[in-house]
């Protein structure tokens, strides 16, 4: 275990996309642990994009010159409550840090599957992959059969989606994706039948190309002009699934783009969004269908590893600026 403890903590709220500037890494004596509770030293950090919009002045957001919220894989390193023995590997939200305290509820143990990597908790079987799960099977109601489109589609959620709607037996899957590199990926290793790059064109134009017949339900973790695309290719009692709003975290001044509202009533249209904190009831349903298709080889990980703590804050601006493909993960470099 190292000498001392590091945390980041965010300096200032950004405009748009943040930058370096607006974070600090902070260093101090590595904690002891009180009565009840134990010393946990982390070793795999998720970023999410949902640390951008925890940035800004909002309720529940991140307060300034605190160490920051994040899901996290530690160990146990020492322990005073015979709830949490050392040496055991927990689930937990006080992320970018390399240490921290916690109390026996503030954690989630991890069962441990034959075959299934760590960082699996934090893509696939962890919020990432609950989020896909949620959207699909309870916000979506996926049928066998029905046609899907994926906005955002080779992000962590994007490609666990994909993957999850093929084992539901969804029938074609249509995503976007900011890159040539991410469109093959999407089609050569995830599952989608079609997948388009959103910078080539109008996503409209894009859309009808890839879905000439439409969709039955869209996923939508950008909203903007996907959004007012799906509204227009969903078929009769087509869904929208609300996950996120990629497209105004770090361009709030953009003019919103026209959805023609018409079509939500003519077409009998049912969007709803959701926050995956409020189905965690879900958890160990999850681990029922995905785990048996981990161990079979039948659900990969889409996964981008960085290491070293200290590249948490770059890795993190990486994952807001389409650097990453699948669930981006920081690893401890003693781990590399």
């Amino acid at each position: 275990m190292t000498d001392s403890a590091i945390a980041v903590q965010q300096t200032a709220r950004p405009h748009g996309f943040p930058t370096a500037e607006d974070f600090a890494f902070v260093e101090s004596a590595i904690p002891d642990p009180a009565v009840g509770t134990a010393l946990v030293e982390n070793l795999y950090w998720s970023v999410d994009p949902y640390h951008r919009e925890m940035m800004d002045d909002v309720p529940g957001g991140f307060t300034l010159h605190t160490p920051l919220e994040g899901r996290t894989l530690g160990r146990v390193v020492a322990s005073r409550t015979p709830d949490l023995a050392e040496g055991e590997i927990v689930f937990h939200r006080q992320g970018w840090r390399t240490h921290c305290v916690v109390r026996p509820e503030e954690i989630r143990e991890l069962p441990r599957f034959d075959g299934v990597p760590l960082t699996a908790y934090l893509s696939v079987l962890g919020g990432t992959g609950l989020t896909a799960y949620v959207g699909l099977t309870r916000i979506a109601r996926l049928r066998e059969g029905e046609d899907l489109f994926v906005c955002a589609a080779a992000g962590g959620v994007g490609t666990a989606t994909g993957r999850f709607a093929r084992l539901l037996g969804a029938g074609r899957l249509v995503g976007s994706a900011g890159s040539a590199a991410k469109v093959d990926h999407l089609t050569r290793e995830v599952g989608y039948d079609a997948a388009f790059d959103y910078h080539d064109g109008p996503v409209a134009q894009l859309l009808a190309k890839a879905a000439p017949d439409g969709i039955d339900v869209f996923v939508d973790n950008v909203g903007g002009e996907h959004l007012a695309a799906a509204v227009g290719a969903l078929r009769e009692f087509g869904r929208i699934v609300r996950v996120g709003t990629i497209s105004r975290y770090n361009t709030p001044d953009a003019p919103p783009p026209h959805v023609n509202y018409s079509d939500v009533v003519e077409k009998s249209l049912r969007m709803e969004g959701f926050l995956v904190s409020n189905y965690r009831d879900l958890q160990d349903e999850l681990y029922d269908f995905a785990v048996p298709h981990l161990q079979s080889g039948r659900l990969a990980l889409d996964q981008t590893v960085v290491d070293g703590f200290e590249s948490i804050v770059d890795a993190f601006l990486g994952m807001l600026h389409g650097r990453n493909t699948g669930k981006i993960i920081v690893r401890d470099r003693a781990r590399a």
